[in-house]
């Protein structure tokens, strides 16, 4: 390119950085060469002088100054991805058949359980983050993760098809427009049967292996966040096991898991945080039972996203052995959603 070139920002590139706008339309510009042509005024948005962090809105006039010809590469480029092997390809085909929901702005999947969402202190690159190539679909971009599972919780985890449905739905999870429901088993029945946990939590521990405390005087703790669950027992089994609805306020780790061993009802599997006492015996399985059952969310599009995840197959089990019917608990929490 040998002239100045005046180029307008459409919607699909709106509130995106400028730094990044040039690496998706100039990628062989390099950013040390932006951030001179950015300095000398070279670069500008709308007449005048920017940074490279300046974000980005639909309409704004980008000059672009001469750059030169860009290199030839040395190899024809690949459309798309390179397609998955080993691992990440069983991984992949295992998403694909978890998918829930699709439409042109987002994807839904029931996680697998034992399935890492990202990767971390001690994890591999194998994990589903790094699979998510193969959920294109055709898309331009890669599917985006909005929000996080524990690697042994299954269920609903919502992935944006671009980066305007990524910033829509997760303006939606900050602003609580977004109702998560979760089923557990715990190891004993709480007491009252339903209510609401307001607890704060404090992260402990190195990366990878940390631990949530609970944290009773949080005006004294720098660490601790405020934490809050509503929870509901659907049924319960003799005294020995409770089914309870969990619906979390706030998002933080190991929220569900804290909160209900500090009820004293830990989740059946969970031996991090209830110990010897978190499992059964009789046939019940050592695994996590803690599910994302469903999840009512404002779609980008407009309207709401409603979408519901098959209990994996260890807790259909563990349900069927203890007599619990999975299609009770529907609507326990509806007074919450009026």
């Amino acid at each position: 390119m040998s002239t100045v070139v005046l180029r307008k920002v459409e919607a699909a590139d709106a509130d995106m950085r400028l730094d990044r706008w040039f690496k998706r339309h100039y990628p062989d510009l390099g950013h040390g060469r932006l951030e001179k042509l950015l300095r000398t005024g070279q670069v500008r948005v709308n007449g005048g002088r920017v940074k490279a962090a300046d974000r980005l809105a639909t309409g704004d006039e980008i000059r672009v100054p001469p750059l030169g010809e860009a290199p030839k590469p040395t190899a024809p480029k690949a459309d798309g991805p390179p397609p998955l092997t080993g691992k990440l390809a069983e991984i992949a085909a295992s998403l694909k058949k978890a998918i829930i929901h699709r439409d042109d702005r987002v994807i839904v999947i029931n996680k697998p359980p034992g399935l890492a969402v990202q990767g971390g202190s001690g994890l591999n690159d194998a994990h589903l983050d790094a699979a998510l190539d193969a959920l294109r679909f055709g898309a331009a971009e890669r599917p985006k993760l909005v929000h996080r599972l524990d690697k042994d919780t299954s269920g609903v985890l919502v992935l944006a098809r671009d980066r305007l449905a990524a910033s829509a739905l997760t303006k939606a999870f900050r602003a609580r427009d977004a109702a998560k429901t979760y089923w557990a088993l715990v190891a004993g029945v709480p007491r009252p049967a339903r209510g609401r946990i307001n607890l704060a939590l404090a992260k402990e521990g190195p990366a990878g292996h940390e631990k949530m405390r609970a944290v009773t005087h949080p005006e004294d703790d720098d660490d601790a966040k405020r934490a809050v669950t509503y929870y509901a027992v659907v049924e319960q089994a003799g005294g020995r096991v409770g089914w309870l609805a969990m619906r979390p306020l706030t998002g933080r780790t190991h929220q569900l898991r804290a909160h209900a061993a500090f009820l004293g009802t830990p989740i059946v599997g969970d031996g991090k945080y209830g110990g010897a006492e978190a499992f059964l015996t009789g046939g019940v399985s050592r695994k996590l039972h803690l599910h994302a059952r469903a999840i009512d969310i404002a779609h980008p599009d407009g309207g709401r996203l409603t979408v519901t995840a098959e209990l994996p197959h260890h807790m259909v089990e563990s349900f069927k052995l203890l007599g619990f019917d999975a299609t009770a608990g529907a609507d326990v929490f509806a007074e919450l959603d009026e």
